[in-house]
């Protein structure tokens, strides 16, 4: 099977399931147009994250790694009259094309935005003494992934879903000889879920429009 059948398949399920409407066509328009990386989530994995966060009822989400914020519409649009999003961006210039794709998509007010090295935004809200997540999804840098799991589960309650990207790399994930710091990152990151007793989790490969990846999902238990 080539990657041109997987995009076939991401295009009629998303002409039959998905229905973007213009905020979010417009948000992935606007992030090509800015040059952003053309790395966001497809529509139908948008949509996944949107029926994964309702279905874990989730008044507040976190998401690590904004880009253009095609992910963060998709989340926003999950939540309760009283729900919010904090996500986070390193980028000043991502976070800007973020902001307007939110404005125009009518979700800005549920939106907090933080510009900065993920790691130090997250120990702040740590710091702040944030009200726990009900709903975090992991879609940054993946040498990064263990430090941001870590903070997640300080950030997380018992219930609480996380959702981590792009784990699979190709298949790379099962090469125990690599060189490649990303895969690097979400090995490590596996053996720390393998250890960890307050989360049951699994990771699910994926083919589509994005090629051939998965995704890891973890339900917090006992903390």
């Amino acid at each position: 099977m080539s990657t041109e059948q997987w995009k076939a398949v991401d295009d009629y399920v998303t002409g039959l399931l998905v229905t973007e409407d213009r905020g979010l066509t417009a948000a992935r328009e606007a992030s090509e147009a800015a040059g952003l990386p053309p790395i966001a989530v497809s529509p139908p994995q948008g949509k996944l994250l949107h029926l994964l966060a309702r279905m874990s009822g989730a008044r507040r989400i976190l998401e690590i790694g904004t880009l253009g914020g095609y992910s963060t519409i998709w989340l926003a649009r999950a939540l309760p009259a009283d729900g919010r999003v904090v996500t986070l961006e390193l980028e000043a210039k991502h976070a800007a094309v973020a902001r307007g794709n939110f404005a125009r998509a009518g979700v800005a007010e549920r939106i907090d935005v933080r510009v900065g090295r993920a790691a130090g935004t997250l120990e702040q809200l740590a710091a702040e003494g944030a009200e726990p997540f009900d709903f975090i999804f992991i879609d940054a840098d993946k040498a990064g992934i263990p430090e941001y799991f870590k903070w997640a589960l300080k950030l997380a309650r018992p219930g609480t879903a996380i959702v981590v990207d792009n784990v699979v790399r190709k298949g790379a994930l099962a090469d125990a000889d690599t060189t490649d710091e990303g895969v690097r990152g979400v090995r490590r990151f596996h053996t720390l879920l393998a250890k960890e007793t307050r989360v049951s989790a699994t990771t699910i490969q994926t083919v589509g429009s994005k090629g051939y990846d998965g995704f890891t999902l973890v339900l917090v238990g006992a903390l």
